[in-house]
């Protein structure tokens, strides 16, 4: 299986977590890498009646025999890192690489303090942007700087590219969604840097040859938070008659909910060079269908939504998600 990495392919909140929990459940990958933005993303992983929500962590953390690393390229907030590790209990086995570039206090202070950037765009807060600023300016602190980081410290690079070297699984992780990519995004309501899949392995250093796979993460129905154009969006009415309802992992805000959107999803797939696709919120189109694991025993509407869906975007749907927690899905692979 070698390298696969698993994308969000809208405006993010896609269910990216739980596919990547149950992949690495599933395929037992020696190492999850996680590449974006940073903590101003959340993945949110249930796991039996557990329900995590995630910002810095890579959400195969479940599966216990994985090691967890963060790239380069991503943003970390010692003080959420630190609590994750904490209430995850996963110290020992997750490691930050030595060039992260840090969220200090005033980048938070700065962030919540534009009107541009938390008023009219929509930004979460967490100083991600101010920080990525600084990190162009090259005048950012990194992880290795940081007493309390000492412990996490490695060579993200060096780790995952032996590990391929000796034919070992591994999964990267990325976070957000295409439709906020900086560079291919609906600018300049987007986040601080690109996105896509190309990105995700800059970000943890490996080169375009590695990557075996790249499965990008729909949603049934498009949802956003914060501001931005949104071609599919329904009325809060809309929405509430269709039972659909959510809120940001992050922020708390409530998601913004659409139609589902061919157009853009094919566009994405092209853009991340998707070989495939995993759908989620199948149990919205129909609840009948929340908790079914064989696609045989799905309901007509909700196949021939998969299957138009499918046409739409010309690439194998091959994980389709009836619910939240990590065992309600079907999983196609290798059918």
């Amino acid at each position: 299986m070698g390298c696969t990495i698993m994308v969000g392919g809208l405006f993010g909140d896609e269910g990216k977590g739980k596919i990547v929990a149950h992949v690495a459940c599933f395929d037992k990958p020696s190492i999850i890498a996680r590449g974006g933005v940073g903590p101003n993303a959340g993945h949110t992983v249930i796991v039996g009646d557990k329900r995590y929500g995630i910002r810095m962590i890579p959400s195969g953390f479940v599966h216990k025999d994985t090691r967890l690393l963060i790239g380069a390229g991503v943003l970390v907030d010692p003080n959420v890192f630190l609590g994750e590790v904490s209430s995850l209990d996963v110290k020992g086995r997750v490691f930050v690489d030595k060039r992260c570039s840090i969220i200090e206090e005033k980048h938070i202070v700065q962030d919540k303090g534009s009107s541009h950037l938390f008023k009219k765009i929509g930004s979460t807060g967490t100083g991600c942007g101010p920080a990525n600023e600084e990190r162009v300016r090259r005048t950012a602190k990194q992880a290795k700087d940081i007493e309390d980081l000492q412990a996490f410290l490695t060579d993200v690079p060096l780790e995952i590219n032996e590990a391929l070297d000796k034919g070992e699984n591994v999964m990267i992780e990325g976070t957000q969604g295409f439709g906020i990519s900086l560079y291919y995004g609906t600018y300049p309501f987007v986040t601080s840097k690109d996105t896509s899949a190309s990105q995700m392995a800059a970000d943890v250093g490996i080169g375009p040859s590695r990557v075996d796979d790249v499965i990008v993460v729909f949603k049934s129905f498009p949802t956003r938070v914060g501001s931005g154009p949104f071609e599919t969006e329904m009325t809060p009415e809309e929405a509430n008659g269709l039972g659909i309802e959510e809120f940001g992992t992050v922020t708390g805000r409530p998601r913004r909910i659409g139609m589902w959107d061919g157009k853009m999803a094919k566009y994405s797939a092209m853009i991340n060079g998707a070989t495939q696709i995993a759908l989620t919120g199948l149990d919205k189109i129909d609840p009948a269908c929340k908790g079914i694991t064989d696609y045989d025993k799905l309901s007509t509407k909700v196949k021939e939504f998969v299957e138009s869906a499918q046409k739409d975007v010309g690439v194998p749907f091959t994980l389709l998600s009836t619910g939240p927690e990590i065992s309600e899905i079907i999983d196609l692979r290798g059918n």
